[in-house]
């Protein structure tokens, strides 16, 4: 310490030399002029100079932990020796130093100068990132295969790699690149934690924020972004509770809905690149609750966006329904809020609308079976909080949508090619030629280069498969198989087969298949038929189940037919009848009837004087006064 207080140089010539591995910040170190810091200065060029970086960092760790000294300080003092701090932490990989470190920087700085904790911040970030892909750039490991950055050493993955024959490179990777994902990984939770109630760096908070999300992007880290989403849910959460002061995040701020909405839908954005659909939903389920939360609507450019990625979660979830409502929605915010859409766009949204609702599997015949198996959530539940989502009163139905694309002229806007397909299965009837013209569609949509409509072609045919179906049970009561395998021109048998055990399943159809004959039967059975009085769909003639099902109500018809036929003036006497004792009962009764609103009349009159006079005493009363 004396020699160094007498030759000072001689430090900064160590500090600068070549030989010094970390020497990134040195020079804004030894610029520093504060008494209370040279001390510590001397002590710090020492152990840099002679390779010790862990006994520079605890002579750095002594500077802030003198909260004397440290908060009489300016942040022209502090900011150089707070770098080189987070310098050395980064270097050593100790993170939890480097928080303890910013924490008291925050403390210091958060209410007086919040740029200077900004810049530590994005700096202190910037250089583990820098490291990180410098590490990943040395090994040859692109994707870290640790589950858990938090659990990398698992008794499991310990006794793995004792019996295994791994070669020196994945050791190698083990060691040079997992450590270096590890610890960016704990320094954006850290500085998630440090900001996350902050006011001042509201901003600051959610660009962190996205950029843990593209780090677990980069790195495919599906169970630290499940981790990441929880902890900004919990953020949101203790916001929400936190008093109403200046310096505390504000959920009923724009500002702070805003910024929260861009980072959910960022956050949408980032599970959907990495396919993880649960965590895609609980997105939307975020995005929703943020909406809710607003006064006002967000932008309609926020809405298509917002539109758009539930329509894709919904297609990556099977849920073809509710997929089709999405791009309905769309459809109708686009055409009513974009005022220069080009008729080439509203074409290709249409198109997408109309094949996407012609897309969706038929409705159940019996949807009332739902409510009778004990499941936790009963469908219709379901239902109701994926409408919520999409803001509507009740959930979307095959038919509803349907009439909802003809009211808002979606069929005519599309090209004519859908609008023939949609013609073929929704009303003409011609089991004949259905395949076979819907086979052709298919066909030019497949030969569309980059067409966004040919993901609904499986769809569609199973679509048209059951349409085929039920146009052949109203024509025919018995059918070979190979001639229905025929008229479906884009199945095989067991598909066909399968198919039709669905649709006796699902749609209360009744078929029976011979396999001995090789032939199918359709609507045999006379004691059961479907629920729906009228079918779905293009319909020739009711099956005889139905029309056994409705004998009654047909003979009732026509026994009041016979009736009115038989006896003509039954009719003319019974109302003659009912008159004559309504006019005898009116005679009977038209005295009473005629005091008694006399006597009604007497006394809402005699009230009305009454609270006139009540008036005048009073207005008399007050003049007195």
């Amino acid at each position: 310490m004396a020699r160094y207080g007498q030759r000072p140089e001689n430090a900064l010539k160590r500090a600068n030399g070549k030989h010094n591995p970390l020497n990134a910040y040195a020079l804004a170190i030894t610029n520093v002029d504060h008494v209370a810091f040279k001390p510590f200065q001397f002590n710090l060029l020492e152990f840099i100079d002679v390779g010790k970086p862990a006994r520079a960092l605890d002579t750095l760790q002594e500077v802030f932990r003198n909260k004397k000294w440290a908060y009489n300080w300016s942040e022209s003092v502090l900011e150089p020796i707070m770098f080189k701090y987070l310098d050395l932490c980064v270097e050593l990989k100790k993170s939890h130093i480097a928080k303890e470190g910013l924490f008291q920087y925050r403390n210091m700085f958060q209410s007086v100068n919040v740029g200077s904790l900004e810049n530590v911040i994005r700096g202190y970030l910037r250089m583990a990132e820098e490291k990180t892909e410098n590490a990943r750039e040395q090994s040859a490991q692109a994707v870290v295969d640790i589950d858990d950055l938090d659990n990398v050493a698992t008794p499991e993955s310990i006794l793995l790699s004792a019996v295994s024959g791994e070669d020196a490179q994945d050791r190698s990777d083990r060691t040079i690149l997992t450590p270096w994902v590890k610890f960016l990984w704990e320094s954006y939770c850290q500085c998630l934690e440090l900001l996350r109630t902050n006011a001042h760096v509201e901003t600051l908070y959610h660009d962190i924020a996205r950029m843990a999300f593209q780090f677990c992007l980069k790195y495919n880290r599906k169970t630290e972004f499940r981790k990441l989403c929880d902890k900004l849910r919990k953020h949101l959460e203790d916001i929400c509770k936190l008093p109403a002061q200046v310096a505390n995040v504000s959920i009923a701020k724009p500002e702070t809905q805003q910024l929260n909405l861009e980072t959910r839908l960022y956050q949408l954005e980032s599970a959907i690149q990495m396919e993880l659909w649960q965590e895609a939903y609980k997105a939307i389920e975020d995005i929703h609750g943020l909406m809710n939360m607003s006064k006002k609507m967000p932008v309609p450019k926020t809405m298509a966006n917002y539109y758009h990625k539930l329509a894709m979660v919904f297609w990556k979830a099977g849920n073809y329904l509710f997929h089709a409502a999405a791009l309905f929605k769309l459809f109708q915010l686009s055409k009513e809020m974009k005022k220069n859409i080009t008729p080439e766009e509203l074409q290709r949204m249409a198109c997408n609308v109309l094949i996407a609702t012609l897309a969706i599997p038929l409705p159940s015949a019996h949807p009332e079976f739902d409510r009778f198996i004990e499941t936790d959530k009963s469908p219709l539940e379901k239902a109701q909080r994926l409408a919520i989502l999409l803001g509507l009163f009740q959930p979307p139905t095959r038919a509803s949508l349907l009439k909802d694309i003809v009211r808002v002229n979606v069929v005519n806007l599309a090209s004519p090619q859908l609008q023939e397909l949609y013609n073929w299965l929704e009303v003409d009837f011609h089991p004949l030629m259905l395949c076979s013209r819907v086979q052709s569609v298919i066909e030019s949509l497949q030969a569309e280069e980059n067409s966004s409509l040919v993901q609904y072609v499986p769809a569609l045919q199973d679509v048209t498969l059951v349409r085929l179906v039920r146009q052949v049970a109203q024509v025919y009561q018995t059918i070979e198989f190979s001639r229905l395998i025929d008229l479906a021109k884009f199945t095989t048998p067991f598909h066909m087969e399968r198919l039709l055990v669905d649709c006796v399943r699902h749609n209360d159809m009744q078929i029976r298949i011979d396999h001995k004959k090789q032939c199918v039967h359709f609507g045999i059975d006379l004691s059961e038929s479907q629920r729906e009085d009228n079918p779905e769909g293009p319909t020739l003639q009711s099956m005889p189940s139905e029309q056994i099902r409705n004998q009654l109500v047909n003979m009732a018809t026509v026994l009041h037919q016979a009736i009115s036929i038989i006896n003509p003036n039954k009719k003319k006497l019974e109302r003659e009848k009912l008159r004559s004792q309504m006019v005898t009962n009116y005679h009977e009764h038209k005295v009473q009837d005629h005091q008694r609103i006399l006597q009604r009349r007497k006394i809402i009159e005699d009230r009305k004087e009454y609270i006139e006079r009540l008036n005048t005493a009073r207005e008399e009363e007050e003049q007195r006064r």
